[in-house]
């Protein structure tokens, strides 16, 4: 798929604003999109109709004409009135950053659980949107022999399916989520230390995964390349004992509300770990962030508290005057100290380190275990019951 889009991003001051849209086109070639134009304005605030106003709405007009653009994206959520409003100015048809990282979710979804809750996230979408947006939305006719009054109009159809299908995602996803609680039982009785990774889309946790646990989760140079969790065992021979090691969702900025509800039986990993590796892409210029989008994350789902390591990765992507004077040092995180080791997971510099840190880290959580030699067999192997 090859769609030629213009992007669209508006500057109402907040610090975040990526004036070159750098981060909405690579969303956009993710999603099977073309960024043939890229537009920008500043506002005080969203124009009640068209978010951009009159005059914008007529030069993106103008700009997709003169490109050939078949679609418009806008870096920003719209409300359901605002896009109808647009498309029928512009004529052709606009979308939002929320939509498009939903239908990213869907084309990626592997597992059962996975298109369950991706399923779950576009039909909550998709419920806001039902504001007579198409032309087919027009009261039906009631009555015997079409005659008498009115029925059921056509959106009231549409948003009762559309709920009834909620209901029955919901109801499939809380025995997936039960399934998982099982899964996490039969650890917590094994006596496990749980590690997950988390991070921003695209810093490297997939390629770090593979590289700690000689695994072949998939693992590619795109945003949302990892959406299903995998977990391993992790054997650290210094500790004398193998932890859990799960991979979770990148984050990004904006992830959408109904995504983060959506994927609580996933996120839940993070929240149930006894350390969260935070992967972070120490080459990007804007980490700092990106680590304060991860961390607005957690906090919305109630992983803030729970301990941390922070990971700069891709050290082999870093500038000579940028590269760290100590491989290993003390990192601020909200105002608090947390541990942080440099290292490249593409060329396995700083792996050692990190094994080193996460030992010293599990021996003073579990000071007085005596964990045997584990069973080749059982390494790297995922847990009975993780869901394909």
């Amino acid at each position: 798929m090859d769609v030629p889009t213009v992007l669209v991003g508006v500057d109402f001051g907040l610090p975040h604003f990526d004036a070159d849209l750098l981060e909405l086109g690579l969303l956009a070639k993710t999603g099977g999109l073309r960024p043939v134009a890229r537009l920008t304005c500043k506002r005080k605030a969203p124009d009640a109709a068209l978010f951009v106003g009159c005059g914008k709405a007529d030069e993106i007009k103008q700009v997709a004409l003169m490109h050939g653009a078949i679609e418009v994206l806008f870096d920003q959520a719209l409300s359901p009135a605002q896009q109808r409003n647009l498309e029928r100015h512009i004529g052709l048809p606009v979308n939002d950053r929320t939509l498009l990282i939903l239908e990213i979710f869907a084309q990626r979804a592997r597992s059962h659980e996975g298109k369950l809750q991706v399923e779950l996230a576009r039909q909550q979408y998709l419920s806001t949107r039902l504001v007579r947006r198409w032309s087919h939305l027009e009261r039906q006719s009631g009555g015997i022999g079409m005659r008498g009054g009115p029925g059921e109009t056509q959106i009231e159809l549409d948003r009762r399916m559309i709920n009834d299908s909620i209901k029955r995602i919901k109801e499939r996803l809380l025995k997936v989520k039960k399934q998982r609680n099982t899964q996490r039982r039969q650890r917590e009785r094994r006596d496990t230390f749980n590690i997950s990774l988390v991070g921003y889309t695209n810093a490297g946790k997939s390629t770090l995964f593979n590289a700690l646990v000689k695994a072949r989760a998939f693992a590619a140079d795109q945003l949302f390349a990892t959406l299903d969790t995998t977990t391993r065992q992790l054997y650290l021979g210094e500790a004398g004992r193998s932890v859990s090691l799960s991979d979770t969702v990148g984050f990004i900025r904006d992830l959408p509300h109904g995504l983060v509800e959506a994927f609580q039986a996933t996120l839940q990993e993070a929240t149930e770990a006894d350390l969260l590796l935070h992967v972070v892409d120490a080459a990007n210029p804007d980490f700092p962030e990106q680590m304060a989008e991860v961390q607005k994350v957690l906090a919305e789902i109630g992983a803030d508290q729970v301990p941390q390591l922070v990971v700069f990765n891709k050290l082999d992507a870093l500038a000579a005057e940028r590269y760290p004077l100590q491989m290993q040092d003390q990192y601020e995180l909200d105002g608090e100290p947390v541990p942080r080791v440099f290292l490249s997971a593409r060329s396995g510099e700083g792996l050692a380190l990190l094994r080193t840190a996460l030992a010293d880290i599990v021996k003073a959580a579990l000071p007085s275990t005596d964990s045997p030699e584990p069973d080749p067999r059982d390494l790297n192997r995922e847990y009975p019951g993780d869901l394909p």
